[in-house]
């Protein structure tokens, strides 16, 4: 399956948006890999296993189940997560890439991708609940950004 989508950041036209800057909404994204708790519902906790310059490796817990993924950063343009093959979890990875088609225009296109194919009906079902549910959450890591961003604590990087 493949899914992708584009959430705006920034509207010039409309000043009841708070403006971030491209800074604010890089740190964002990153502190979305470093501390996904604050983002991610139903994750109870986030053990980094290890680091390196341009990434780092997790271990998800939700509940009992255990997701060990790879998260690499391409500063600051995107975020690219890779959960490999688990148990009954199918590979799959997200990228999240910043947008500036104008200089005060911001962008994230959050695209998706798994190793599954809809076999029947059912799974072309599943599959739209799965790019509804991804989408919802991707407002949230949005939402979550910009109240992190009114309260100051994007503006410098994550320490």
């Amino acid at each position: 399956m493949h899914f992708a989508h584009l959430i705006q950041i920034n509207d010039p036209g409309n000043p009841l948006v708070a403006t971030l800057s491209r800074e604010q909404l890089w740190h964002g994204l990153v502190l979305r890999a470093e501390r996904p708790t604050l983002f991610v519902m139903g994750l109870d906790r986030c053990e980094i296993i290890h680091r390196t310059q341009t990434g780092i490796g997790r271990r998800l817990y939700f509940g009992k189940l255990v997701i060990e993924d790879a998260v690499r950063f391409f500063p600051p343009l995107k975020v690219h997560y890779l959960v490999p093959e688990q148990d009954e979890i199918p590979a799959s990875g997200l990228t999240m890439t910043i947008e500036a088609p104008q200089p005060d225009s911001l962008f994230v296109r959050f695209d998706y991708e798994d190793a599954r194919v809809a076999a029947d009906t059912a799974d072309a079902f599943y599959d739209t609940f799965r790019r509804s549910a991804y989408q919802e959450a991707d407002i949230d890591t949005i939402r979550v950004i910009r109240q992190l961003a009114a309260s100051g604590k994007l503006d410098t990087p994550l320490q």
